[in-house]
């Protein structure tokens, strides 16, 4: 069973790259679950948020243990996966209980016919170390968008929807945490199990984007696609943000920029965000240097008569 994770700043494209793959016959999904943001918690201090500081842990948890509404959270994802109760309870260790969420997953997508399963939940990001550890195979799908184009969204969002816990804190704050999603993104480019996929480039040329997302989870990209989404990804009751994304359509969205940020505020982001560009052309250069390599290795060979 392949596992892949779909990661990025929040707003910045992972719903609707999440709803196209939902599209293709091979790849199981579900909404997101944040399992290992509560399991492992201290979201805000791992984001870089100002004044934070990592959980003091009592001794249960400083032995693995795992709190008593994670396993809770983790009993009723199985119930809704299923619709049964779990035949074990669910794990006291972090390590073990984990393992059986990677395990229900993969029962998941065996029992749907799917030879891949797709987990979708945007602050993963901060814990890919600790999914890597469990799930060495796994693959990370990195969505980028320009900063100040996801700071707009993120603002736009809050004004419409009042979302304090998932959009709150202002716009400096969001700044502060772009840039902690661009150092993680930088510090993964170039490795084998991790794919970038640039907001901007699949709108623009799609085709292309999506031949290069099919190589890299070993997926034919001629496979017929379903019209949109069928799979369930997102409670719009709970998510109405989502409503334009959840088919999988892929669109060039409405620029908000210039409606939400005056001129000053736009040049403050400008000076403070880390560089899109700059992200970007590494991960260009990645795509480069493994075709140098075979290049040179065949001019090896022939030079020494291989």
């Amino acid at each position: 069973m392949q596992r892949t994770f779909v990661v990025g700043c929040p707003r910045s494209g992972t719903t609707i790259v999440q709803a196209l793959l939902a599209r293709h016959p091979s790849i199981y999904t579900l909404p997101e679950t944040a399992f290992f943001e509560q399991l492992h918690g201290d979201l805000a201090w791992r984001w870089g948020d100002t004044g934070t500081q990592p959980s003091r842990r009592r001794w249960r948890q400083s032995l693995g243990m795992t709190r008593r509404h994670v396993r809770e959270t983790f009993a009723a994802l199985h119930l809704q996966l299923t619709g049964t109760q779990a035949s074990r309870p669910a794990a006291y260790h972090w390590r073990a209980l984990s393992r059986q969420f990677l395990e229900l997953l993969d029962r998941s997508a065996a029992t749907s016919q799917r030879s891949m399963w797709l987990e979708k939940t945007p602050n993963h990001l901060l814990y890919i170390p600790e999914i890597e550890s469990l799930a060495p195979d796994a693959r990370f799908v990195h969505v980028v968008r320009r900063g100040m184009d996801v700071l707009a969204s993120l603002a736009d969002v809050y004004l419409r929807f009042e979302n304090d816990d998932a959009f709150g804190g202002g716009t400096v704050h969001w700044a502060r945490r772009w840039n902690r999603a661009m150092d993680i993104h930088g510090q993964h480019v170039g490795r084998a199990n991790h794919h970038f996929i640039f907001l901007e480039d699949l709108v623009r040329q799609p085709d292309h984007e999506w031949a290069r997302l099919c190589a890299f989870l070993g997926l034919p990209p001629d496979a017929p696609l379903e019209s949109a989404c069928q799979q369930s990804i997102a409670n719009l009751k709970d998510e109405p943000w989502k409503v334009s994304a959840i088919e999988g359509q892929v669109r060039e969205a409405d620029r908000k920029v210039d409606g939400l940020f005056g001129p000053k505020l736009q040049r403050w982001l400008h000076d403070r965000l880390a560089s899109y560009d700059d992200l970007r052309e590494q991960c260009m250069a990645s795509r480069i240097r493994p075709s140098l390599r075979v290049v040179k290795t065949r001019d090896l060979q022939v030079a020494g008569g291989g």
